[in-house]
């Protein structure tokens, strides 16, 4: 440990917030930007990515580059990844700052000393606010980090990122999966090209034998969630799974961030249990309408009281055809339509929900796709599996290398 020495963040990397957004002073052209909705630990989500006007003299203030860290200021303060230029003319808003290591600091290194200190409570001395917490710049710039020489930064963030690059690449084979998943449900049931289709008379432009229904008569149950006792407070390292909207995402579950309660507590609370092939709908706020599957790696499960359950009648439809005749662009902005309607914030209610109409095909035809379907959300629950137990082995690991106690 004699090797390692103690610096401020701010004499190591170049600290920067994002900018304000004000639609009527901001001038420039429209250019994406990160907020802090799109920060999770270790990976950003870039899906529905807002723009907003940036001017030529805001590009090396508030744009990114390969290798920065982008951090949230708010929300859960601490909370980073490492940018990697995804996107080009990438650019931050306010409630994300950016860290930028100087000369003799490896940046994969910085990374996982953060995600060190958000898993030891580590930025907490740092943040104000009674109830919505933040990451101020100058308390963050006051930030200690224990560091070794560059080598050895070096060599460490090689070990922990070996097993991030395997994470990653599962990843990127769970996007497939599910693109082929939707792509499968574009060619059935919106171009038409279905199995038998060309034996099928076509009546207003909907194949005959194809219906317009509400949800409310295919669905067999309809519950939403609750706020534990407790608040924040309640929740434990493990017990029972807490599903909230930040894990929920279209066609995909966010592990980052899931929370547990005793299942002690989960016992004593009304309200409906996550079960297999159940569908998780977000009903308010700014992620409203996004939807996925319950993951089958953490049911038993409930949700909080942003997050609506819907359980399909398996005699009426399939599950898997549900939740993407929900998740299509047609029937999402239809969606997003009636949240926004008659409210000053984006809601869904059990009546809307209920009432909310897809066209749904012959029971024959929406198992036949439920079943390719099924294989497909099979092989991603394997894959999210895959990650879980890296992710446990690479945050053992974490502590050990970065107190110095295992020398890389």
């Amino acid at each position: 440990m004699s090797t390692w020495e103690k610096y401020r963040l701010g004499d190591i990397a170049d600290l920067s917030l994002g900018k304000m957004l004000d639609e009527k002073k901001n001038r420039g052209d429209m250019f994406p930007y990160l907020a802090n909705v799109n920060v999770r630990w270790g990976i950003f989500e870039l899906e529905n990515l807002r723009e907003m006007r940036f001017e030529p003299k805001d590009m090396e203030r508030f744009g990114v580059i390969s290798g920065d860290i982008v951090m949230c200021e708010g929300g859960e303060p601490g909370r980073c990844a490492i940018w990697n230029d995804a996107v080009p003319g990438m650019m931050l808003q306010k409630a994300l700052h950016r860290i930028r290591p100087k000369i003799g600091f490896n940046y994969q290194f910085l990374f996982y000393s953060f995600l060190y200190l958000g898993k030891t409570d580590g930025f907490s001395h740092l943040l104000t606010g009674a109830t919505i917490k933040h990451l101020p710049l100058q308390s963050l710039a006051k930030l200690e980090v224990k560091a070794p020489p560059l080598a050895i930064q070096e060599r460490i963030a090689e070990s922990l990122s070996s097993y991030d690059d395997l994470i990653e690449n599962n990843r990127r084979r769970m996007t497939l999966l599910e693109q082929s998943a939707r792509l499968l449900y574009e060619e059935w049931f919106v171009r038409l090209r279905f199995p038998g289709h060309e034996h099928t008379r076509i009546v207003e432009g909907v194949p005959e034998g194809w219906h317009k229904v509400p949800l409310g008569k295919i669905v067999g149950k309809i519950g939403s969630g609750f706020t534990p006792r407790g608040g924040d407070a309640a929740y434990l390292p493990e017990g029972t799974p807490l599903i909230r909207s930040l894990n929920v995402y279209d066609d995909q579950f966010q592990d980052d961030g899931l929370a547990f309660i005793s299942d002690e507590q989960a016992l004593s609370l009304a309200g409906v249990t996550v079960e297999s092939k159940d569908i998780l709908l977000n009903i308010t706020g700014a992620s409203v309408a996004r939807c996925c599957m319950a993951p089958e790696r953490y049911l038993p499960a409930r949700v909080n009281q942003h997050v609506m359950i819907i359980r399909v009648d398996r005699e009426k439809a399939d599950p898997f055809f549900v939740h993407k005749a929900i998740n299509s662009d047609e029937r999402k902005r239809q969606l997003l339509s009636f949240a926004q309607k008659g409210s000053t914030r984006e809601a869904l209610t059990k009546e809307m929900v209920s009432k909310f109409e897809i066209v749904v095909p012959p029971v024959g035809l929406m198992r036949q796709f439920g079943g390719v379907a099924s294989q497909v959300f099979q092989q991603r629950e394997t894959l999210a599996l895959q990650n879980q137990k890296l992710r446990a082995a690479r945050d053992l690991l974490l502590p050990r290398l970065m107190s110095g106690e295992l020398v890389a």
